[in-house]
């Protein structure tokens, strides 16, 4: 299996280092297995409604992490509450 790029956004890190540490934790653990096994029907993952390879991972109930793909490549675009998927609808880039 190739080697997995992950790449993060300036907007992402900001979100993350706000986060609790028990969500740090939990956010660190999806994308480990985001990048193991992308499948994995625990993440939830899915493209985000209106949106051109927008991506959105479940952290938990409450969190949610959104990504692009490119090959082997995920550029982790922000972190946070449900909330930030309002956003991404609205940015649609």
């Amino acid at each position: 299996m190739a080697e997995r790029k992950v790449i993060y956004s300036d907007t992402f890190v900001k979100c993350y280092k706000s986060l609790p540490k028990n969500i740090k934790r939990k956010v660190i653990k999806q994308i480990d297995l985001l990048l193991s096994d992308p499948h994995s029907p625990s993440l939830q993952v899915h493209r985000i409604h209106g949106t051109k390879g927008i991506w959105e991972l479940y952290v938990d109930k409450k969190y949610r992490i959104t990504f692009e793909r490119s090959g082997d490549t995920y550029f982790f675009r922000v972190v946070g509450t449900h909330d930030i998927l309002k956003k991404e609808e609205k940015r649609k880039i």
